[in-house]
């Protein structure tokens, strides 16, 4: 009887008319060979080369098909290297510690200088394998008059709408069932309104995944409480690194919370 129902199985798989979503995300393949490939490795500063040399132990214990390319940065230089940004060029995966960012004027976060020349307009960050927050980076502009400090922020629907993309690519190939955007648009309402119009626009798209919104002093309080309710998360820069953080005092620690930045 089964091997009778098999030609029927195949016939049915085959001449299925389910219409196929439109991809807007690339992603790079997987390498299909065994062959080892080079990762850079920067340690970086304070738990950073605790963290990382954990890594190179256990990819080493798993006989894992890479090597490392390491570079010593720290935090307090002034510029990355350009050798260092030459070869996460050319691996295509960087795997780095904290740089201690300096406070105050001075010299700028190098943190910062790396997604800028690597074009990283998204950070990604895994709670206990259950939540995935996304967020984007566009930029702050200050201004400063002598004992005024003016900071304007900047979101443009360019980077609104591939981070967006990316959140909601990432709960469809993942199976994940929700994505929330993050906001403040009660006070910032311009540019946290941008941001939100751009998420509910690629929402549409996407007509099998529930979108809802939260706001960030909301979200805080939730994460704590209820955190089970979270599945994707989408936000700009500022509210993912206070929603990442309370995530990660909630596992265990920011230095047992996986993360990266991501070119897309």
């Amino acid at each position: 009887m089964a091997r009778r129902s098999m030609p029927v199985l195949k016939h049915l798989l085959t001449s299925s008319s389910t219409p196929t979503l439109r991809r807007f995300v690339t992603y790079m393949p997987r390498p299909g060979d065994g062959a080892p490939r080079p990762v850079t490795l920067i340690p970086g500063d304070g738990i950073g080369p605790l963290v990382t040399n954990a890594v190179e132990q256990v990819m080493e214990a798993m006989h894992a098909p890479v090597y490392f390319e390491k570079y010593d940065i720290h935090g307090d230089m002034m510029r990355v290297p350009s050798e260092v940004i030459e070869s996460i060029k050319k691996n295509k995966v960087c795997l780095k510690g904290g740089l201690a960012t300096p406070m105050g004027g001075g010299v700028s976060s190098l943190n910062v200088q790396l997604r800028k020349e690597l074009d990283l307009v998204l950070a990604g960050s895994h709670v206990e394998c259950e939540m995935m927050g996304l967020r984007h980076f566009d930029d702050f502009v200050l201004v400063m008059i002598k004992y005024i400090a003016v900071v304007v922020n900047v979101i443009t629907k360019f980077c609104s709408e591939r981070i967006a993309k990316y959140a909601f690519e990432y709960a469809y190939l993942n199976n994940r069932k929700k994505v929330t955007a993050v906001h403040k648009a009660n006070i910032m309402k311009l540019a946290d309104g941008l941001f939100l119009e751009s998420c509910r626009e690629v929402a549409t798209k996407y007509p099998g995944i529930k979108y809802n919104e939260i706001i960030v002093d909301n979200c805080c309080m939730q994460l704590v409480s209820k955190p089970e309710q979270f599945d994707v998360m989408v936000t700009p820069n500022l509210y993912g690194n206070l929603i990442a953080n309370t995530a990660a005092g909630i596992a265990g620690g920011t230095g047992v919370m996986p993360g990266g930045n991501l070119w897309i």
